[in-house]
């Protein structure tokens, strides 16, 4: 009786284990959390952080300045495959989120992080490498900003806040 009762235990143990990674993997298939705004960390279990240095992802625009209410093209581009990823303008003077993404490839969606379309993630699982988006200024000045992505390869491993160079806001004094 005391092994059956041990084996019974260990079976709802595992199948108790099993069903919360299969439930958190499930979570992020579909897109970043939204506790993930703020500093642009996956929330998986036993993630490894790798160095935004060593990456093989570049954030980069063909425009090296903007006015208010432009529409700016943003691309992504890989050598590797990944899974999933967390898109955004930063501000540099305060590292506030700005503007709104309109333009989005396939595999992505729009999330609201602190305004409707301010950030775009992964909408499934599927392999991507070379992305790209259109983002909208705001209609009023908010100065220069990046673009930043972070990167999740597998379910274990990721990148977080790769930066685009300086797109600067013309019309400054």
């Amino acid at each position: 009786m005391e092994d059956g009762g041990r084996a019974h235990t260990a079976i709802v143990g595992w199948a108790c284990t099993t069903l919360c990674l299969v439930s958190c993997a499930a979570a992020f298939s579909q897109g970043a959390s939204l506790s993930a705004c703020s500093d642009m960390m996956p929330r998986h279990l036993r993630v490894q952080l790798h160095s935004s240095r060593s990456n093989y992802v570049t954030v980069h625009t063909n425009m090296s300045f903007f006015f208010p209410g432009d529409k700016v093209p943003v691309t992504v581009r890989s050598t590797r495959d990944y899974m999933g990823f967390m898109l955004q303008a930063r501000k540099v003077s305060n590292n506030e989120i700005a503007g709104t993404f309109i333009i989005l490839p396939p595999g992505s969606k729009l999330l609201t992080c602190f305004e409707d379309g301010d950030t775009v993630t992964h909408s499934d699982k599927s392999l991507k490498r070379n992305l790209s988006f259109v983002w909208k200024a705001p209609d009023q000045p908010i100065g220069d900003i990046k673009f930043f992505i972070s990167i999740v390869q597998s379910y274990f491993v990721y990148w977080a806040k790769i930066e685009s160079a300086v797109v600067a806001q013309g019309g400054q004094n």
